[in-house]
């Protein structure tokens, strides 16, 4: 492997590395936005697939469909991470870009529930979310293959001394794709008008990653193969089975381990708690407009994206592991505090109605059921009441046992029969009665301050993100052999991404829906931050980075 490692420490020239870091990081922002305009578009896509009447539910249906994207990114990290070892970085990210391309554009050609019921009959709804599983399905096995492709591939054109700065561009990629897919939501709402965009519209951004693939394509078939590969294949190193080999070569399983809870663990939680939590909890629990959160959002993203480089290359100087365990640790002591403040700064009056005016509801079988109506449960009237609350911002106290009964700083809310029977009354009716105790129920728009306060926050989780992400891609391509790299990173980085942080939303709206606290989501970014970082101090190399074979070597 001496041509291979002669190879890859040879300083590319200005062009070269100007062409790998362009080429792979438009690639992988075209390939995320794909993947993530399906998640900035939530609220309205439970409407278009899902013939559900219970808000809370339809929200939940979006993310578990969305999570299922996640849930077979492990598999195409099994499957392209194969074909990269074993065919080539280059040819293999070409196929997964194509695969993401297609599937996405394909979103936006499905029929919705209400063209299906009008034109088939009701018991042809069910072709839509089936569609758009099969098509969330093939957008993560594709990047289960783009981003170990992307990150190895800058890696090894990389000198040793930059590589946290170069693959840094890979890890600012993934938040530009975010970014990307609201700049085209904005537009696509500043061009077509509001009920038009709600009923067709939502369609053009998925429809537009045709054009975003072709132009990847074009940008990809320019490069050429990693020289890393190309030594290993000239001097006959290619690995004979990647997967298995990831699970039998020396070491390599407590390698897996440590990437698995002690970098993607900690790392993709962060990163969706950051962006894709507060993207929920702004516009629907503290009920902001959607236009202004929208904005929010892309400032944050925009700005947070230097972050990553800043990190990247300050890594190079002090090593992976550090700035990982000061992220992780600042999440774990800071993750509470920044939404607190940021519900109190996006919804005031919400916020000091709820502490000012406590919710207390009781009655018996006092608990929420978010899929009933899926699974055609029947409700019990006080969980109806709870799934109202909680789709509607409101943070109450459950007393077991009873009639059912809501007070209001002690005060009883009549509650009338037809509310129990249609979730459109008891959403109204609920609403209005709170609404004379000060729970502001209308769309708002913050003063400026305090969207100013509210981008200061996410640009907070933005730091904590970039800390815990900046020099992942570096700091797996440095953990394992260059013969099985590809398998061996892609393996467990979608594993954690995949389950971990994938299912991240959905695991945290049921919390929220269970517990009635629009807070209590965030418990289970804290677990697995606290117990990924535990692994990354016991596991992860301290020092300045290492290639692979200096580490082996000490």
């Amino acid at each position: 492997m001496a041509e291979a490692q002669a190879l890859a420490d040879r300083e590319p020239t200005e062009n070269e590395i100007k062409l790998v870091i362009g080429a792979s990081s438009a690639g992988t922002i075209f390939e995320w936005y794909d993947f993530f305009i399906y998640g900035t578009l939530a609220y309205i896509l439970k409407d278009a697939f899902y013939d559900v009447d219970d808000p809370t539910l339809g929200l939940l249906l979006v993310w578990s469909t969305f999570a299922v994207g996640f849930a077979f990114r492990p598999i195409g990290a099994i499957l392209f991470g194969f074909l990269g070892d074993k065919l080539g970085r280059k040819y293999t990210f070409l196929v997964t870009v194509t695969l993401m391309g297609i599937a996405t554009a394909g979103v936006g050609l499905i029929p919705t529930v209400g063209y299906l019921e009008e034109n088939y009959g009701a018991s042809y709804v069910v072709i839509a979310p089936v569609v758009v599983i099969f098509l969330r399905v093939l957008q993560g096995l594709a990047l289960g293959g783009e981003y170990g492709g992307a990150a190895i591939y800058v890696a090894e054109h990389a000198p040793p001394e930059k590589r946290g700065f170069y693959t840094s561009f890979i890890q600012a990629s993934v938040v530009g794709g975010f970014v990307l897919s609201i700049i085209v939501v904005l537009l696509c709402r500043f061009i077509i008008p509001e009920d038009d965009f709600n009923s067709w519209g939502w369609r053009v951004p998925f429809l537009l990653s045709i054009i975003l693939l072709i132009i990847s394509l074009w940008m990809r078939f320019k490069l050429s193969e990693s020289p890393v590969f190309k030594a290993m294949k000239e001097e006959g190193e290619i690995a004979g089975n990647p997967f298995v080999e990831s699970f039998t070569y020396p070491g390599n399983k407590k390698r897996i381990f440590v990437a698995l809870f002690g970098v993607a663990g900690i790392l993709t939680t962060i990163w969706y708690t950051a962006f894709f939590s507060s993207l929920s909890f702004l516009k629907g629990d503290m009920r902001l407009d959607e236009l202004t959160v929208e904005i929010i959002l892309l400032i944050a993203g925009l700005t947070s994206m230097s972050f990553y480089l800043v990190v990247g290359k300050w890594s190079d100087r002090v090593g992976r592991k550090k700035p990982i365990i000061i992220g992780a640790l600042a999440t774990l002591a800071l993750l509470f505090p920044i939404f607190w403040t940021m519900g109190s700064l996006a919804n005031p009056a919400l916020a000091e109605a709820a502490e000012r005016n406590p919710v207390v509801v009781t009655g018996t079988q006092c608990v929420t059921d978010p899929f009933a109506e899926l699974f055609d449960r029947e409700q019990t009237d006080c969980g109806k009441v709870l799934s109202t609350l909680t789709a509607s911002g409101v943070s109450y106290t459950v007393i077991e046992g009873g009639e059912l009964g809501v007070t209001v700083s002690g005060e009883p809310i009549p509650i009338a029969p037809e509310w129990l029977e249609d979730g459109a009354a008891r959403t109204a009716g609920l609403q209005n009665a709170l609404s004379e105790y000060g729970f502001d129920f209308s769309r708002q728009i913050p003063p400026i301050a305090n969207i100013i306060g509210i981008i200061a926050m996410l640009l907070a989780l933005g730091v904590l993100s970039a800390l815990t992400y900046g020099s992942v891609a570096a700091l797996l391509s440095e953990m394992f052999p260059p013969r099985i790299r590809y398998s061996s990173m892609s393996i467990p980085y979608h594993i954690g991404a995949g389950y971990l942080g994938g299912f991240l939303p959905l695991i945290s709206g049921i919390i929220v829906a269970s517990t009635g606290n629009v807070y209590s989501g965030l418990w289970y970014t804290w677990v697995v931050v606290a117990f990924g970082v535990v692994i990354a101090w016991w596991g992860l190399p301290d020092g300045p980075p290492r290639d692979f074979a200096d580490e082996v070597g000490t």
